[in-house]
């Protein structure tokens, strides 16, 4: 069993602690945070061994999981590279396209298995809708937070829109045609809601709309295809299929008549909800099978570095616009 250690015990490095601590894919050695303070609270309430520096947890490891600021994600995910250790890194991969190239590089000369915590594709909501999804013409998105301080270091689009860019350049598979991109900075100095309509070269549209400064928290993708339409909750962890169906199917929650002119024909509506799935545990249990099964990552380092660049050109872009 693969021995792994954890750099970063804030908010979400916390909560890799816990995972990895319970699992059973991996042998979690401790941590290290800069933080002394952070340490020895982290010791005291979950019992995990803290390291004294980076470099020391890095000799005691096989696999680093990288949970620090992004700013220090490239100097992280360098020293375990260079000292041969696979390394998982949460979002944003880096802070620049050129610090993830270079990763990319170094990946490769050294030919460990790096994957990037782009938590979504590990939804069961949309694991299990991914399968339905079929060359959408429109895609729809609306990612919308209460406001919370912890995230205003970065702009909405790199702390939430990101993961929906993601995604969506996971399902479309082809270049950006053209980007136009407003946002709006409320309570903090970068952009609090921002919304950025892609079109891509294939012809599908992506209409996405992030927002930190919401009332009520919403996560739903909806993507619209030929004779079909899927929505995604990814709050809920639940989805939707709607399709056009000349058939009556057993077991599909609803079948509505659709059409004077064809009767046969109908509208199949599916619900499915799989709630009792943790995105985060898949998406390490998913790295560590990928390093012992010697395979690529679900999430590689150029899957990060495309969603990265669209992000940093929809913030250049909404940053133009307000100058």
């Amino acid at each position: 069993m693969y021995k792994i250690g954890v750099v970063g015990a804030g908010h979400l490095g916390k909560i890799h602690l816990k995972i990895l601590k319970s699992s059973s894919f991996a042998n979690l050695i401790g941590f290290y945070d800069s933080n002394p303070d952070v340490r020895k609270n982290i010791n005291l309430e979950l019992g995990i061994k803290s390291f004294n520096s980076y470099q020391e947890l890095i000799e005691n490891s096989d696999v680093i999981d990288i949970v620090t600021p992004t700013l220090s994600h490239y100097s992280c995910a360098k020293q375990a590279l260079l000292s041969n250790k696979h390394v998982f890194i949460e979002k944003p991969v880096t802070h620049t396209v050129d610090e993830v190239k270079k990763l990319i590089k170094l990946a490769h000369i050294t030919g460990k298995k790096v994957q990037v915590g782009h938590v979504e594709r590990f939804n069961p909501a949309f694991t299990e809708a991914s399968k339905l999804i079929h060359k959408p013409r429109f895609i729809e998105v609306h990612r919308l937070a209460q406001f919370n301080p912890r995230g205003t270091d970065v702009s909405v689009i790199h702390d939430l829109m990101i993961h929906d860019l993601d995604i969506v350049l996971h399902i479309v598979k082809s270049p950006v045609k053209s980007i136009n991109a407003s946002g709006v900075s409320v309570l903090s100095s970068t952009p609090d809601i921002a919304n950025a309509r892609i079109e891509f070269i294939n012809g599908c549209v992506a209409n996405i709309t992030s927002s930190r400064m919401s009332l009520n928290n919403v996560r739903k993708s909806r993507f619209f295809q030929k004779n079909a339409y899927v929505s995604v909750d990814f709050l809920n962890r639940s989805h939707e299929y709607i399709r056009l169906d000349s058939n009556k199917i057993p077991n599909e929650k609803l079948t509505l008549k659709h059409g004077q002119e064809n009767p046969k024909e109908s509208v199949m509506i599916q619900t499915l909800n799989n709630s009792g799935i943790n995105p985060i545990k898949e998406e390490l249990k998913s790295f560590i099978n990928s390093i012992e099964s010697n395979i690529n990552p679900a999430v590689d380092l150029e899957s990060a570095q495309m969603a990265l660049k669209l992000t940093i050109d929809i913030m250049e872009q909404i940053t133009m616009g307000q100058n």
